[in-house]
């Protein structure tokens, strides 16, 4: 049967998806006081930082609404894998659940196979994500093996740490709340966080300088996939207006842990704006 993925804007757009012609992806919502645009393929992130540079307050996001993930299943496909960011961090996951629910009712004839990946991450993440369905799909595997394999590939064979030169968005959007208070008082510091495999943030490392936090991320990543044979393996780096960082990310991973395949990205919409100027995100197979 013929399959389509359908994943929020949260899923970053890697090389390798420039040619598919069955992914859709369904849009958050961006606004920056009286400005407001969508996390679409017309995104520009170097006008949307500056813009958010200089607003005084910080930027707010909004989560797809059930109709318009009802309206993405609304397609010729029989199977639909639908990937979304974390539960823990937003509400587009049990939007899209409520999507499939409404899609269900004004379509009772309908005998479509639709799954819901909650990814526990975003962005790299959901781009691996979509990779592997692709990878499965394309390979003729059916709905219940592509599931029963996505979510085990989720859980145990997918990493994402990040860095950022500023947390203020992440805290004042209450995206930090799995943090302990302790560690708040420490933001003067550069730090690497972790996705846990329940999808909430975890802090890994810290420095007073963020080349120094980057080398130690790095090496983090290094240890994680000790003993991996890396040739098959892919390495994802995102980042926000930084592409001379993300070059110097890549040199100190690879350096370490020499990934069969590395590709630097711009982040989304959503992930630019708690990530924020200068900010790096990695994600990766293992």
């Amino acid at each position: 049967m013929a399959y389509r993925i359908i994943a929020d804007s949260c899923c970053d757009r890697t090389a390798r998806m420039a040619d598919w012609t069955n992914i859709t992806f369904v849009p958050l919502t961006l606004e920056i006081g009286d400005y407001r645009i969508m996390d679409d393929e017309n995104f520009d992130q170097d006008d949307y930082i500056r813009r958010t540079l200089e607003y005084k307050d910080v930027p707010k996001t909004a989560c797809p609404s059930p109709d318009a993930w009802a309206s993405a299943l609304d397609c010729d496909e029989d199977e639909l894998y639908l990937i979304t960011i974390t539960d823990k961090l937003s509400g587009t996951y049990n939007s899209a659940l409520q999507g499939v629910e409404l899609y269900r009712d004004e379509h009772r004839d309908s005998t479509k196979k639709i799954h819901v990946f909650n990814s526990l991450a975003t962005s790299g993440i959901e781009s691996l994500i979509a990779e592997k369905i692709k990878e499965l799909g394309d390979a003729g595997a059916d709905f219940d093996t592509v599931v029963t394999t996505i979510e085990d590939y989720t859980v145990n064979h997918l990493a994402l740490y990040f860095c950022l030169e500023s947390l203020d968005v992440l805290k004042k959007n209450g995206r930090l709340f799995a943090l302990a208070a302790t560690i708040l008082k420490k933001l003067r510091l550069k730090m690497v966080f972790e996705r846990t495999t329940e999808g909430n943030i975890s802090l890994s490392a810290q420095d007073i300088a963020m080349n120094r936090a980057i080398v130690k991320m790095a090496n983090t990543i290094a240890e994680d996939v000790e003993g991996v044979d890396l040739s098959d393996k892919r390495l994802i780096i995102t980042h926000v207006c930084c592409p001379d960082k993300a070059e110097f990310v890549k040199e100190k991973i690879c350096a370490a842990a020499p990934f069969g395949d590395v590709e630097i990205v711009k982040a989304s919409g959503l992930n630019s704006t708690y990530a924020s100027n200068g900010g790096i995100i990695v994600s990766y197979s293992k």
